[in-house]
């Protein structure tokens, strides 16, 4: 059953939920989470105490809404738009991640947070 969270950044708020794959338990397990995200274009990334490698999940074609973990970077990574190697209206991460979640609120409200200095993930 996937987990339930909340997703702060700003003055945004949206629900989510992580998926039943060992990756996605192994971050569970370590929330909340507190970081400084950083931005490449419509994604935002931040490191997290999670240490895995790419698994069944992992791809390079994802969707606005996505929740991926980016292993070189040991980073979680989500995805309201277009990123710079995007050619269409998808995102494109930089290398292979691991589908971990997804937002089930409109994900492109995450541009209004742009410059945010802290996004939380927490249980709901």
């Amino acid at each position: 059953m996937p987990t339930q969270v909340r997703i702060t950044m700003g003055n945004v708020t949206l629900r989510a939920e992580l998926f039943d794959t060992a990756c996605a338990k192994a971050i569970a397990e370590r929330l909340p989470i507190k970081a400084r995200p950083d931005e490449w274009g419509d994604e935002y990334y931040f490191e997290i105490p999670v240490t895995a490698s790419l698994d069944e999940t992992a791809t390079t074609k994802v969707k606005v809404g996505d929740i991926g973990y980016w292993p070189p970077g040991r980073a979680m990574a989500i995805f309201f738009g277009r990123t710079p190697m995007s050619t269409g209206s998808d995102p494109v991460p930089a290398s292979a991640v691991n589908l971990v979640g997804k937002i089930i609120d409109d994900a492109t409200l995450l541009k209004k947070a742009k410059g945010a200095a802290e996004i939380i993930i927490e249980m709901l």
